[in-house]
C-alpha cells in the first residue's frame, strides 16, 4: 500500500492536472491585463476575489499598497507555509499572443505587458497552493497556508515593505518559483549563490522659482518674457544627472564586480515649448549588486551628482526611495527537498500545438522552421550543485551574489527555496538573437506556458506536503536557517529589513486610463 506521503502528494498531482483548465484561463486573463508596477488594479482585485471563492480570508491592501493582498487558510494547528503571487507587467511589452510583433487589441506597443511572465509565475504558484489546501483536506494534514499577491516586483517594490510590517514572521517556511530566465538556472534550485541587493531611488528634480535665474536691475518685468532668457529647469537638471551618471559610472564602484545600474524616465517637462522652463523632472536609478554596503556606497554617488545637477541648472531635488531588498540567504534543506520533488514530477515537455505555434514565429522572422523549435535545457533538469559551479564560474570568486529579485526578503524571516522551471524558449541559428516579442507571445499563448506552469504547481504543492507532514525536514530547515542568521529573527547574523520608507504610491508610475478615446496608457500627474 502507498504510504501516507505517497497518498498526499497523489492527490496535489492529480488537483493541479484537474484544474489546469481553470488555470490556464486564469493566467491568460492576468496576461491580457498587462498592469504594470503600482498600477495592478485589475489583477489583484482577480486574485483577490479568486482566493475568496476558494475559501481563503483575504486581507486587501496589506501593508499601505493597494495592489497587494495577504490571504490565509488554515486547517488546523500546523506549519505556515507561504507563497506568492506576482502580477506586473513592464512598459513598452505590450505584445498579442500571436506568432508576429503586434500589441494587444487597441493598444499600441508602448502599453504595458507580461515578459517573465508574471501572469504564469502568479498562477503557477497559486495552483501549488490551491493543490496543497486539496490534498490537506482529503487527508486532514494540519497547517496554515499563507499566500501573498506581490505588487511591483519589476521595481523590488511590495516585499521590502511587507516585510517590515511584520508579514513573513509568523512564517515556518516560504516557497518561491520563478520562470527560467537566465542559464544555467532552468529546472532547477538555487543552492549558494543567491539574488544580491536591489536598490530603487527616484530623483526629482523642480525649477520653483525660474524668475530668480540671472536676476539683475534691468530684467524684464514680466516672468516669462519671450525677449528673455530662459531659466534652465528641471528636464535640463535631470539630463545632467543622467549624463553624469553614465560618464562617471567606473567611479562610483570597484572594477571585477558583477553588478547593474539602470534608469528611467518617469516624468519630465510640464510644460510647452514657450518660455516657461520645465517645472518638474523625474529620473529613477535600480542597482543590482551583490551587497548592501556596495548599494549605499553607489547611491552616495548618485546624490553628488543629483545636487551637482540641481545647482547647475537652477532647481532643488530630493531622493525618493521605491525599493531596498535585501541579498538572499541559502537553505540547502528546502532545496534539496524541493529539487527531489522536481525529479519525481519531471522537467515541463511541449505538445505539437506549442511546437507550430514556435515555427510559426520562426517562419515569420525568416528563419527555417526548426522540428524542434525549442531549447533542449527547458525540458532538461539541472541539478542544484551542477548549476552553481557553473554560476560560480561567471563570477568573482568574492563575489557572494548574483543579479536581483526581491524573493530575498523572504529568506531572512524562514527557511525559503528559489524554484525555476523551464518556460518556452526557442532555438536560435549560430549568432541568432530572437526579438523580445517573441517569447512574450509565447507567455500569453495556452499550449506554451501551461506546461511551465503546471510543473511549477506540481513541484510547489509536494514541497508544501513535505514541510507540513515531514517534521525532521522542517526541524532541519529551520536549523540551517537559525544558524545562517545567528539564532532566527533578531540573530547576531540577521539582516533587519532595510524599509525605511513609505510605498512609492504617488510617483508617476505608467498606467491605464479610460478616456473619450477608450483606453490609453499615460503617465499621470499626481494630485
Amino acid at each position: 500500500m502507498p504510504d501516507a506521503r505517497a497518498t498526499a502528494h497523489q492527490t496535489a498531482r492529480d488537483t493541479v492536472a484537474a484544474r489546469m483548465p481553470e488555470l490556464s484561463r486564469w493566467t491568460r486573463d492576468i496576461w491580457e491585463f498587462g498592469e504594470t508596477a503600482w498600477r495592478e488594479y485589475k489583477s489583484a482585485a482577480y486574485y483577490v476575489d479568486l482566493l475568496r471563492r476558494e475559501g481563503f480570508t483575504v486581507e486587501e491592501g496589506s501593508a499601505g499598497m493597494p495592489t497587494a493582498f495577504c490571504a490565509t487558510w488554515e486547517n488546523g494547528d500546523g506549519p505556515t507555509i507561504g507563497g506568492y503571487a506576482e502580477y506586473d507587467g513592464i512598459p513598452g511589452n505590450c505584445q498579442a499572443a500571436e506568432p508576429r510583433k503586434m500589441p494587444r487589441p487597441g493598444l499600441g506597443p508602448h502599453a504595458g505587458g507580461h515578459t517573465d511572465p508574471h501572469s504564469a509565475l502568479g498562477m503557477g504558484a497559486l495552483g501549488g497552493f490551491l493543490a496543497t489546501k486539496a490534498a490537506m483536506q482529503a487527508h486532514d494534514i494540519p497547517g496554515r497556508l499563507k499566500f501573498f499577491g506581490e505588487p511591483a516586483e519589476k521595481v523590488r517594490g511590495s516585499k521590502p515593505i511587507h516585510a517590515a510590517a511584520g508579514y513573513y514572521d509568523d512564517l515556518d517556511a516560504a516557497l518561491s518559483f520563478h520562470p527560467f530566465y537566465m542559464a544555467p538556472l532552468c529546472n532547477t534550485v538555487r543552492w549558494d549563490t543567491h539574488c544580491g541587493v536591489g536598490y530603487g531611488v527616484i530623483y526629482e528634480f523642480t525649477c520653483e522659482e525660474p524668475e530668480t535665474w540671472m536676476a539683475g536691475g534691468d530684467a524684464s518685468p514680466i516672468p516669462a518674457s519671450n525677449a528673455a532668457a530662459r531659466a534652465p529647469g528641471a528636464t535640463d537638471a535631470m539630463v545632467q544627472m543622467y549624463q553624469s551618471a553614465k560618464a562617471l559610472r567606473e567611479h562610483i564602484m570597484a572594477p571585477g564586480q558583477s553588478w547593474s545600474m539602470n534608469e528611467t524616465i518617469l516624468s519630465h517637462g510640464q510644460a510647452t515649448a514657450d518660455n516657461i522652463p520645465a517645472q518638474i523632472a523625474e529620473i529613477m536609478y535600480f542597482i543590482r549588486i551583490s551587497e548592501v554596503s556596495e548599494a549605499e556606497h553607489i547611491i552616495r554617488g548618485l546624490d553628488h551628482f543629483a545636487e551637482a545637477a540641481a545647482r547647475l541648472c537652477h532647481c532643488s531635488w530630493r531622493r525618493r526611495w521605491v525599493a531596498k531588498s535585501r541579498p538572499g540567504l541559502p537553505n540547502h534543506a528546502l532545496a534539496a527537498a524541493t529539487y527531489a520533488n522536481l525529479e519525481t514530477v519531471g522537467a515541463p515537455r511541449w505538445g505539437a500545438e506549442a511546437r507550430s505555434f514556435a515555427r510559426a514565429i520562426q517562419t515569420e522572422l525568416g528563419l527555417e522552421a526548426m522540428e524542434d523549435p525549442f531549447l533542449p535545457m527547458i525540458s532538461e533538469l539541472m541539478p542544484p550543485k551542477e548549476a552553481e559551479a557553473a554560476l560560480r564560474d561567471i563570477l568573482p570568486p568574492s563575489q557572494r551574489h548574483f543579479t536581483s529579485d526581491d524573493y530575498t526578503e523572504y529568506c531572512w524571516h524562514a527557511p525559503t527555496v528559489r524554484l525555476y522551471i523551464g518556460r518556452p524558449a526557442l532555438s536560435a541559428p549560430e549568432g541568432y538573437t530572437y526579438p523580445a516579442w517573441a517569447m512574450n507571445a509565447m507567455g500569453g499563448h495556452g499550449p506554451c506556458i501551461d506546461p511551465m506552469m503546471e510543473t511549477a504547481a506540481q513541484v510547489l504543492a509536494l514541497t508544501a506536503l513535505d514541510c507540513l507532514t515531514n517534521p525532521a525536514l522542517l526541524e532541519e530547515a529551520q536549523a540551517e536557517f537559525k544558524a545562517r542568521t545567528g539564532g532566527g529573527i533578531g540573530g547576531t547574523d540577521w539582516l533587519a529589513p532595510l524599509c525605511d520608507y513609505t510605498p512609492p504610491l504617488d510617483a508617476r508610475w505608467p498606467e491605464y486610463i479610460t478616456t473619450a478615446r477608450g483606453e490609453d496608457w499615460v503617465i499621470p500627474t499626481r494630485a
